[in-house]
């Protein structure tokens, strides 16, 4: 996890000069759009291999990728490339964490698994202080290729060192026990029958539809629209086949608490998309500004994870979800404040800190929540619909976001106001949330 959030932190601040300086400004949407995309199907493909053979097969597999990336994006010729090489990265990611999620269900018992998803979110400090300000400085005073290349050579060796203790027989055996069970305790009831596992179609479906989503939000043309629909239909027409059956009507358990999970996700990765974009293009913040502001969100996540995870342990989960989801709603309202020009110019960056210490406790808890609410034996099941949903969240709300952006420019409005209403829209899903907490209770 460690390796991870250092790579992810330290690249995403690069992304805006490396499509500069391969003239492809205009398909920036589509490189942040096919990590997305591929982390859903990595998501899908991740949990359900987790759940046939264990956690640590796709695990491995999913660190020695993450390094593959690292030079394939590093190395590129066109945006094309470096969009390939972002889709690869979300595919190792979204391996990376469900499968970390299910190794968590399987190891510990109930009473630690929070503290160990907030050892997890504690393995960004370190990386979120120095990835994003190291980045800016190298990719000013030097080249965006260079952090790449400079993080696939300092994670080339622990990753190899991963994979194998992870293809170690003691560490298999150790991942197949399920759900941490003490000797002691009595022995479980039979599992029930898996459901037939998604085909390969279905997820790759809704991954193109993500992806297609994501290239048709970066124009406002026939073209553009015309992809955007077809994204759309392909996830509203494939999507509900890899999550639980009532999602969409915020069914108790399970489906509320995935349902959930993207509302939140969506609003935390649309104020990431778009305050970075308001500083620069209407604010005219540096690079390095920037990258602190990625960093003081980071810092701003552990830190709430921490404290859910000591400190308010014993507090039901689904209120923890409902305060995180008013917190979010306080850093929207902060973002539209800081798109007039009577506030201070970075004043919309605190939104993205204020917005992280809303997921640093409302992340963790739903976590906790869909490992509760999974059947025996399906926590890789539990933790893939999580993946998905995070990954749709991300996609539609960010979808609607720029639609409603690009809506507002094309009518002639001001940057200001076309900035306030993409971040006035995410007001919606965070009270939505704070209504539905209620029906992720566990009991």
């Amino acid at each position: 996890m460690f390796l991870t959030g250092l790579a992810a932190l330290a690249v995403v601040p690069t992304l805006p000069t490396a499509a500069r300086d391969l003239d492809g400004v205009a398909l920036f949407p589509l490189v942040a759009g096919c990590f997305v995309a591929a982390s859903l199907l990595g998501g899908v493909l991740g949990g359900h291999w987790a759940d046939r053979a264990g956690p640590q097969r796709p695990l491995a597999a999913g660190t020695a990728l993450a390094v593959v990336t690292l030079l394939v994006s590093g190395a590129s010729t066109s945006i094309w490339q470096l969009a390939a090489g972002r889709f690869l990265d979300g595919l190792a990611g979204g391996m990376v964490a469900v499968t970390i999620n299910t190794a968590i269900g399987r190891a510990y018992p109930d009473h630690l698994r929070s503290r160990a998803l907030a050892l997890m979110s504690a393995c960004w400090i370190v990386p979120s202080l120095i990835g994003p300000p190291l980045a800016g400085l190298v990719t000013e005073w030097w080249t965006w290729r260079a952090v790449f290349f400079g993080l696939a050579a300092l994670t080339v060796l622990p990753a190899l060192i991963v994979v194998a203790v992870l293809r170690g027989p003691s560490w298999a055996a150790a991942s197949q026990q399920p759900s941490g069970d003490r000797p002691s305790r009595p022995p479980r009831p039979p599992r029930p029958p898996r459901p037939p596992r998604p085909a390969l179609m279905v997820a790759t479906a809704v991954s193109l539809g993500a992806a297609s989503a994501q290239y048709g939000v970066s124009g406002w043309d026939t073209r553009h629209l015309l992809f955007a629909a077809v994204g759309f239909v392909l996830m509203v027409v494939f999507a509900s086949r890899l999550l639980p059956a009532g999602i969409w009507r915020a069914a108790q358990g399970l489906p509320a608490t995935v349902l959930l999970c993207g509302m939140g996700s969506g609003v935390f990765f649309t104020l990431e998309a778009y305050v970075p974009l308001l500083l620069v293009t209407d604010r005219g913040a540096p690079p390095l500004v920037i990258g602190l502001a990625f960093t003081g969100a980071a810092v701003a996540w552990a830190a709430s994870s921490w404290v859910q995870g000591r400190l308010l342990e014993h507090w039901p989960r689904h209120r923890l979800v409902v305060a995180g989801a008013l917190v979010q709603a306080v850093a929207v309202a902060v973002a539209v404040a800081g798109t007039t020009p009577a506030t201070p110019a970075y004043t919309a960056a605190s939104a993205m800190v204020i917005a992280a210490i809303g997921m640093g406790m409302y992340a963790p808890s739903l976590t906790v929540l869909s490992l509760a609410h999974s059947p025996a034996g399906r926590q890789g099941y539990a933790s893939s619909a999580m993946q998905t949903t995070q990954n749709l969240g991300q996609t539609a709300v960010l979808g609607v976001s720029s639609a409603l952006f690009n809506a507002c420019l094309g009518s002639g409005a001001t940057d200001a106001v076309s900035y306030g209403a993409a971040f006035g829209l995410l007001l919606a899903p965070c009270i939505l949330a704070a209504l539905l907490a209620a029906r992720a209770r566990s009991t």
